[in-house]
């Protein structure tokens, strides 16, 4: 090999670059193996000329936002983080049709160690090591060229001038169909990686200067009202993903809620959630304003029904079997069912559902007063569909025994998930029998939820937490159950009847805090009887 020729080679493996040159390198790059699924989208709707002015203008505002940042000391990590993150975006994006914005940002680091585990697929790993480990080697074996300063900033000033008129020529020569295409599908902005990360990574950490201030205490004022002299309990189950569309009684073509079908339940076959993820609907199922005056932001620093209920006198308690309360419970009792690894119903990552009504009645047994018991479920949380059900529960065949749906078939996705449900209305008739069985000494009252539903694979979407303003009905359309019981109905004068024809009416999360409140006969100036669904079908009282 000649001198010429070693020398090419060694600068090929260990380039010499200006920080505004690998600011444009990386841009590029970021441009083309992150963004397939944002310009692909833009030719579909507008054609490739509109595709080419995407990824032009893209190119130029992401090196507009990385060149101020890019220092000799800086580029390397900076891009080490960008690429993995990246990398890992662009996965889930292609992958599961997710869009990436605060909320989905924010669920994410709720999530736990054993949700997280269940994302990862074996196909992830080769994605990574194309997309994050073979440029991120590349790129420490560049080394970076000092210049003075004064020459690295006028250099640094004209490139993202030129940068910011290429995108602009760009943009306004493409205008008469970029403009319109992206104000009719806003949420295409959140494809744009990592743009996406770092706008929703500053909106999620902006927002933690909220945990700071002193938490806003609500209802103070809460007092119950003259009732009946027997204690009441209401047990209030939260769902996990599961959608209205898969629910036997909204008249699905099968009946995936056999035991609750035979119970006499009060069904609302149009319930919709507050948000399509379970960091959002829990905290705005749980506030008085509902989903129009909610802020994820400030929900941190309010308190919730919970502590409504108990500065009313009414005993609370959560059950957990998921990733916690989100913040509803702090400062409540609280207990994390999840960690019991009970034989039978737990393995070494998850339990069952049925962990939350193992020991339910002795606990009931040992309280008295008015008592309110949250079960927080880990219902149909995906991808691992085949993990929510013990294998009695195997109906629907063939099933989808992984947590890489894209290697599954739309069936078996669909049967693996209905089985799940199959679990859900399994343990809820079992929850209604444990109250039955307490008839003597207490009324009882059963409201079910689930807290945002699931895409599985319609449209090429799957799992959940889509922004709500563009989510599918799949994952915005959830389940609403409510169970009374006979001496309930007679002590507290509810109308079953009026109950069955009012759940006809679209409802939503908006109507759990006031609902919650009637049954257990609480009044504060938070309440507002409009949205209790039981109110209006008291016959006195």
């Amino acid at each position: 090999m000649s001198t010429r020729l070693r020398q090419a080679v060694a600068r090929l493996a260990s380039p010499v670059l200006d920080a505004t040159t690998l600011a444009l390198l990386a841009s590029l790059y970021f441009t083309l193996a992150f963004n397939r699924v944002f310009l692909a989208e833009l030719g579909a709707h507008g054609g490739v000329s509109v595709a080419v002015a995407g990824a032009v203008a893209v190119t130029a505002l992401q090196f507009v936002l990385l060149a101020p940042l890019l220092t000799r000391r800086s580029a390397k990590p900076l891009l080490s983080v960008l690429l993995f993150a990246g990398a890992a975006a662009s996965y889930f994006i292609a992958r599961f049709g997710v869009f990436i914005d605060a909320a989905m940002l924010r669920n994410a680091l709720a999530t736990d160690v054993a949700e997280s585990r269940e994302l990862l697929a074996w196909d992830m790993l080769p994605h990574l090591l194309l997309y994050w480990l073979l440029p991120t080697l590349l790129l420490w074996r560049v080394t970076l060229r000092p210049l003075p300063w004064r020459r690295a900033l006028l250099q640094r000033l004209a490139a993202v001038t030129l940068a910011l008129a290429v995108g602009a020529l760009t943009i306004q020569a493409a205008a008469q169909q970029f403009v319109p295409l992206m104000r009719e599908h806003k949420a295409l902005r959140y494809h744009i990686t990592p743009g996406n990360l770092l706008y929703a990574a500053t909106r999620v950490f902006a927002g933690e200067r909220h945990r700071v201030r002193p938490r806003v205490a609500l209802g103070l004022d809460a007092r119950q009202v003259e009732h009946a002299r027997r204690p009441t309990l209401l047990l209030v189950v939260l769902g996990e993903t599961v959608r209205a569309a898969n629910w036997g009684l909204n008249g699905y073509a099968r009946q995936t809620t056999p035991r609750l079908a035979g119970l006499d339940v009060i069904n609302y076959a149009h319930a919709s959630s507050c948000g399509t993820s379970t960091a959002v609907s829990v905290p705005c199922m749980f506030s008085p304003g509902g989903r129009a005056a909610f802020d994820a932001d400030d929900s941190v620093n309010r308190e919730s029904l919970l502590h409504v209920l108990a500065h009313a006198g009414i005993h609370v308690l959560w059950r957990d079997n998921q990733s916690g309360c989100k913040g509803v419970c702090d400062g409540l009792p609280m207990e994390n069912l999840a960690a019991l690894r009970a034989p039978g119903l737990c393995n070494d990552q998850r339990c069952l559902d049925g962990i939350l009504i193992r020991d339910l009645d002795a606990r009931i047994t040992a309280m008295t007063g008015d008592t309110v018991i949250v079960l927080h479920m880990l219902g149909n949380h995906g991808p691992a569909y085949f993990q929510r059900y013990p294998d009695g529960f195997r109906r629907y065949t063939p099933t989808c025994d992984t947590t890489d749906l894209g290697s599954c078939s739309a069936e078996a996705i669909v049967n693996t998930y209905d089985n799940a449900i199959l679990y859900t209305d399994s343990v809820l008739a079992q929850a209604v029998a444990i109250l039955q069985a307490h008839a003597a000494d207490r009324d009882s009252a059963m409201i079910y939820v689930s807290d945002h539903g699931e895409s599985l694979g319609e449209h090429g979407f799957y799992l959940h937490g889509l922004p709500r303003a563009v989510a599918p009905d799949t994952q915005t359309r959830v389940p609403l159950v409510m169970w009374f019981s006979p001496g309930y109905i007679a002590s507290e004068h509810v109308d079953t009847g009026c109950l069955r024809r009012a759940a006809r009416a679209d409802v939503s999360h908006d109507n759990l805090f006031h609902s919650v409140l009637g049954v257990m006969n609480v009044r504060t100036a938070l309440y507002a009887p409009e949205r209790d669904l039981v109110s209006a079908c008291r016959t006195h009282g």
